[in-house]
């Protein structure tokens, strides 16, 4: 009963169970009824130790559990975050450099083609120019011909000139040979061939150039339309590139916003999470440290209660003792 009183079991029933012991007037059944009901109410109570320790420990195991794969979310949504950051970065500069790629060959396209004019164009003036002085040349060379090389114009005449001219052979009179001045002219008519011969050489030079100058723009053409050909090829291929980066850069800043979003709604949910940790802790951490304790102070106090019953229904007197005094008999002796 010492046990009991230091433990702070109910003072009322102690007192009435040492009453019953000594042999004061109450009944040993209400005293017996009254253990039972102090058993019964530290059994309850253990039984409630019990089970809010059970939920304490599903609660606080549970609870950290979330919390630390809401902590391991937060971190991962994190660097999600700064890759789907440094992606659209990348993302930009290389849509950027597409953009103005696009631009700087679509400017180079331009150029090629005035070029290409520019030069179809200086192919035409010097075909023009050098037909024309081929033309003036052939005909200062025929001029000449006529009056210093009469025969060479004969064989280039065309074949209907020599038909009229044999129609009317018979028609004419030889003319008269020539007066005795023309002597005089045979070293002009020397010199006269030799300028012939220079215009022979020009006429040659203007064919040479003019052969080469065709050449020249059939390559030319050829390599416009090559360069034109590339061009166009990787025009579509950039342009197609660039609508795959745009597309790229959607997904990236919807991901970051997603992630943005999830991660203030995980931060919102991990601060209600450890707020409630900290409510389990202020309501368990004391239950938890003292459980042991209280478990074994209450079979104590169901263990006196239990011998207290015994002696009161019967049982040996000498397993309860009161304090200050020896061995407790029995009411009846």
């Amino acid at each position: 009963l010492q046990k009991l009183s230091s433990r702070g079991a109910d003072k009322a029933m102690i007192n009435m169970i040492t009453l019953a012991l000594r042999g004061k007037k109450i009944g040993f059944d209400r005293v017996i009824k009254m253990i039972d009901e102090m058993v019964a109410t530290l059994q309850t109570e253990q039984d409630d130790d019990n089970h809010k320790k059970e939920y304490c420990s599903v609660q606080l195991d549970t609870t950290e559990d979330k919390k630390k794969v809401l902590e391991t979310s937060v971190s991962d949504r994190e660097v999600a975050i700064e890759n789907a950051k440094e992606g659209i970065a990348k993302s930009t500069e290389e849509i950027a450099a597409l953009k103005a790629g696009i631009g700087e060959l679509d400017k180079m396209v331009l150029e090629a083609t005035q070029q290409r004019k520019d030069e179809n164009e200086d192919f035409k003036d010097k075909m023009a120019s050098d037909t024309a002085a081929k033309e003036l040349l052939n005909f200062a060379k025929n001029r000449l011909n006529q009056f210093y090389n009469p025969k060479a114009v004969a064989k280039s005449s065309t074949s209907a000139l020599f038909l009229q001219v044999s129609a009317h052979t018979h028609s004419m009179e030889a003319p008269p040979p020539p007066p005795e001045t023309f002597g005089a002219y045979s070293k002009k008519s020397e010199d006269n061939m030799g300028v012939i011969a220079m215009m022979d050489l020009l006429i040659a030079d203007l064919d040479k150039d003019m052969v080469e100058a065709e050449t020249e723009e059939k390559d030319a053409q050829i390599d416009y339309e090559v360069t034109m050909k590339n061009s166009a090829e990787k025009r579509t291929k950039d342009s197609k590139s660039l609508v795959e980066k745009e597309s790229i850069k959607g997904d990236l800043e919807a991901a970051l916003e997603m992630h943005v979003e999830g991660k203030e709604a995980e931060q919102k949910e991990l601060m209600a999470t450890m707020r409630y940790m900290q409510s389990l802790h202020s309501e368990c951490d004391w239950l938890l440290k003292y459980f042991d304790v209280r478990k074994e102070a209450r079979s104590s106090e169901i263990d006196a209660l239990g011998n207290a019953k015994a002696v009161l229904s019967g049982a040996d007197f000498s397993l309860l003792q009161t304090h200050g005094q020896g061995p407790v008999k029995r009411p009846s002796e």
